[in-house]
């Protein structure tokens, strides 16, 4: 059961774009195709989950018995760029046609703050290795609905009109903004 709540604490409640405002870049950046929202999503969630697991063997294993706790932060940077490369170079390989719709996006998950958040919090909340990677399975799954979520409407914006002063970034943010109002309705689940 407790999984359960943490699934739908992270997914919904305490999304990590809507509610908590880690990894804005790629959700204003990267939503005007759902195509290229779902690509950025599978990428985000890969990174999100073996940088978690990474990150806290490393906090445990190396850091915490060393008396090394100042350096977690750079070397949680550290893991989560080496990551991105990898997925780089996996993504160049077998899927030019994605690497190339996400362009610079794809790079810049290694500064995308959601992924290295998550890292952070599964330490500060002290959870087990289990529960680290549920919480981290489930945040990128919460990144990715309000993702594909906001893509979907963009790309039905993009079919109607808008005033000209409102087109482009401006009704992008206030459509976030309504999208996680809307968010905020499922915070008596939890």
């Amino acid at each position: 059961m407790e999984y359960i709540l943490i699934f739908i604490g992270a997914v919904f409640v305490n999304n990590i774009i809507l509610s908590q405002f880690l990894g804005v870049c790629p959700f204003l950046g990267v939503s005007k195709k759902v195509e290229t929202a779902i690509g950025m999503s599978a990428a985000v969630a890969f990174v999100m989950t073996i940088a978690t697991l990474v990150t806290y063997l490393i906090q445990k294993f190396v850091l915490d018995p060393n008396g090394l706790e100042f350096m977690q932060t750079i070397s949680f940077i550290l893991i989560v760029a080496s990551l991105v490369q990898m997925v780089e170079i996996i993504l160049k390989k077998v899927s030019p046609a994605l690497y190339q719709a996400l362009g610079v996006f794809l790079p810049l998950i290694t500064t995308n703050c959601a992924i290295l958040g998550v890292a952070l919090i599964v330490i500060q909340k002290d959870f087990d290795l289990l529960t680290s990677i549920i919480y981290a399975i489930s945040s990128a799954v919460g990144f990715a609905l309000a993702l594909i979520i906001f893509s979907g409407i963009r790309e039905q914006l993009s079919l109607t009109h808008i005033p000209k002063s409102m087109e482009g970034v401006p009704i992008a943010l206030i459509t976030a903004g309504i999208l996680a109002m809307a968010f905020m309705g499922f915070s008596g689940i939890v």
